[in-house]
């Protein structure tokens, strides 16, 4: 197939699917393919799916038919985890040429140059059988000021209602070494903040010969200063030690800001769900973080409608969720997932009793990301500045180091990629406005 076809790229899911993607679409720049919004008309279109909910399989099928709808002629090519889940059912869709395994995707460009047309390929390996984190690596992510960097991928939890672990496969690192050399080249590419991120990222290192840890490489990267700005993806509740949480009081790169997956606040629905933790854990795992650093932005995943989950039960997460001092949730339905062990559990929960809890926890966190924000006016914030201004209000707009998105009320000149001091005036709901501080 000649280099100079139109490739699109739509990615649903995690960060380390987004930086896959990114790493995707490097090689075929890399080899003079013209590179297209998915909008766009296309000679291929490449859709890397997501698995986590019943959702995201629907939004993958959509976008497979909004392709082909675009250009009938097109080549679709389907990856990420539902395609490794299910492939067959994949590449009876309209327009599909091949299905590409996790493990499989970073020859996805290959895999193009050798296409026949009209024959379908599916290829779709044994992901448990996986050793090696795959070797897609990004350089730069163009007209972004974060980068995301996968150091991890896989899970070995297998909490009962996840997928991951099959679509993933077992943990397994990017060698330290390799770490240090990615944020080399994404801090010479110009990025002033990057996310260290993965499926499982507390599990970094302990595949690895010889055995490492997250805190070890936090640690080496501190140490040398490699970049301005370092944050963390979401870290699960029992791999926030003390030792971490002194790590992060005491960095002067990584930012006052965790992701933490509490997915309940019922004890009962935590054991069914294999989460290894309680609620009492869980409230003074966010108490000691906000005594070490009190500013820290803490945000959470919670889960709605798990098998099992009466009123009562949702009552108490709805209690504990308003008790505990958390910056924002994100929130999001209970999903059957075939071939975990919360498929098999009784007392469903009907999906307008989900939809209920979920609209109710939603204006919850909207009230807790105001509170949060209004927390700091009055209050000097750094703040990396976006390329894009904000569409609604044109203002130029960026985050603070503990996320809270802000917008800049003064001044025309692009702040744009510069970490600014920002005065923190008044909030529109979850966000701030405020004044650059001169010479800030």
């Amino acid at each position: 197939m000649e280099n100079n076809y139109r490739v699109a790229v739509a990615t649903l899911g995690c960060k380390v699917n987004q930086y896959e993607s990114a790493g995707i679409v490097e090689k075929f720049t890399e080899r003079n393919f013209i590179s297209v919004p998915f909008g766009n008309i296309a000679d291929i279109y490449i859709i890397n799916t997501c698995t986590v909910t019943s959702k995201t399989d629907y939004q993958s099928r959509q976008l497979i038919r909004r392709a082909h709808r675009k250009n009938p002629e097109a080549s679709i090519i389907v990856t990420g985890c539902y395609a490794q889940i299910a492939p067959d059912e994949l590449s009876e869709l309209p327009g599909v040429i091949a299905v590409v395994g996790n493990s499989e995707k970073e020859t996805i460009p290959d895999i193009i140059k050798n296409m026949v047309k009209g024959r379908r390929q599916i290829l779709v390996g044994d992901i448990g059988q996986t050793g090696n984190i795959s070797g897609l690596a990004v350089t730069k992510f163009p007209e972004h000021t974060r980068a995301f960097l996968r150091i991890q991928d896989g899970c070995n939890s297998f909490c009962s209602y996840c997928i991951i672990p099959y679509s993933r496969g077992r943990s397994r690192s990017l060698p330290e070494k390799d770490v240090l050399d990615q944020i080399k080249i994404l801090g010479k590419a110009g990025h002033r903040e990057i996310v260290l991120s993965g499926i499982h990222l507390g599990a970094y290192g302990h595949d690895l010969s010889p055995p490492t840890n997250l805190l070890n490489l936090l640690g080496r990267i501190e140490e040398n200063r490699m970049v301005e700005r370092l944050r963390l993806s979401s870290i699960e509740p029992a791999e926030i030690t003390d030792e971490m949480i002194s790590c992060i009081s005491n960095s002067e790169i990584i930012c006052p800001h965790l992701h933490i997956p509490l997915q309940s606040g019922d004890n009962k629905i935590l054991s069914l769900m294999r989460r290894g933790y309680d609620t009492g854990f869980f409230k003074d795992l966010t108490y000691r973080l906000l005594d070490a650093v009190p500013d820290m932005g803490i945000g959470i995943d919670v889960m709605v409608g798990f098998p099992g989950e009466e009123e009562g039960k949702f009552e108490n997460t709805l209690k504990f969720v308003e008790s505990i001092p958390v910056a924002y949730l994100h929130v999001f339905p209970y999903s059957k997932r075939p071939g975990t062990r919360a498929s098999t559990f009784p007392d469903k929960v009907k999906n307008d009793v989900k939809k209920k809890r979920g609209e109710i926890l939603r204006a919850l966190g909207k009230k807790k990301r105001a509170a949060f924000a209004e927390r700091s006016i009055g209050k000097k914030l750094s703040v990396l500045i976006e390329e894009k201004k904000d569409r609604e209000t044109k203002l130029q707009k960026g985050f603070s180091e503990n996320y809270i998105p802000v917008l800049i009320t003064d001044g025309t000149s692009s702040l744009a990629n510069n970490i600014v001091d920002v005065m923190a005036n008044h909030t529109n709901g979850g966000r701030i406005l405020g004044r650059k501080i001169a010479n800030g």
